[in-house]
């Protein structure tokens, strides 16, 4: 729009843009690059790193895991349809040699974390996660679901067993259903840890760890020793072991 144009029904004029003769195109092409990264870190968290020859996608999960049913705005959210055509692109490009998986979660929807968990543990790539604050609930098998998994001395994870909102009628097939459910994560959680079935299911079933409910929470170095996450480390720690694991592929 020119300067001189008349205004119209005595609404101010629109700003100018930029005209693009000022930048060259690769100047162009870097900016749409710039705001690429930028959507997909305020949209869901992931971010390309390059460093060297070796080209790291970082996902992040965290807050509350959404499934079917939107959360409130007030509600942080990792949405599972963002997350799973992510895990498919970082699979299938060849520019992508890694991904690293930050988890500060408190759990949320079973069906959606057992999705996202199963893509990550069936993909080809190099994967690592590393449990940040918190990997509760359905955040247990997202942080076991890599290749190696790490956790800071500081986060801590909640294991206690399903369990659902809302109305629930008393019948012998809703108890068979939790039963089922509850069988599908303790299956994938020994999967892909070293620990055991026994040990697992006895932390579920704790009663005198959380208040008014079953369950256990452990600390980093206890995650360790029972088997359940691979080591205690930090975000060096996790970038270099993929970085090893991409050097030796």
């Amino acid at each position: 729009m020119k300067n001189n144009e008349k205004q119209k029904n005595n609404q101010p004029l629109p700003a100018e843009l930029p005209p693009d003769e000022d930048k060259t195109a690769s100047e162009l092409y870097e900016q749409e690059k710039q705001n690429i990264k930028l959507r997909n870190i305020s949209e869901s968290g992931a971010i390309k790193t390059k460093n060297g020859n070796i080209t790291i996608q970082t996902l992040t999960i965290a807050g509350q895991v959404e499934g079917h049913y939107a959360l409130s705005a007030q509600t942080k959210s990792t949405k599972y349809e963002h997350i799973l055509p992510q895990l498919v692109e970082v699979e299938e490009n060849d520019d992508t040699d890694a991904l690293l998986i930050l988890v500060n979660t408190v759990g949320g929807d079973v069906e959606a974390g057992l999705a996202i968990a199963e893509m990550i543990s069936g993909m080809s790539k190099p994967t690592a996660s590393l449990v940040l604050g918190g990997g509760h609930s359905i955040g247990v098998p997202l942080a076991v679901s890599a290749k190696t998994s790490f956790i800071v001395p500081s986060a801590t994870m909640t294991i206690h067993p399903v369990r659902m909102n809302g109305l629930v009628i008393g019948v012998p097939q809703a108890f068979n259903y939790f039963s089922r459910m509850q069988e599908r994560i303790i299956n994938f959680i020994t999967r892909n840890s070293h620990v055991d079935e026994n040990v697992l299911k006895k932390l579920m079933l704790e009663t005198d760890e959380l208040v008014a409910d079953i369950g256990t929470v452990i600390d980093g170095a206890k995650a360790v020793e029972i088997g359940l996450i691979d080591k205690v480390g930090t975000l060096s720690d996790a970038i270099n072991t993929l970085k090893n694991a991409v050097n030796k592929k």
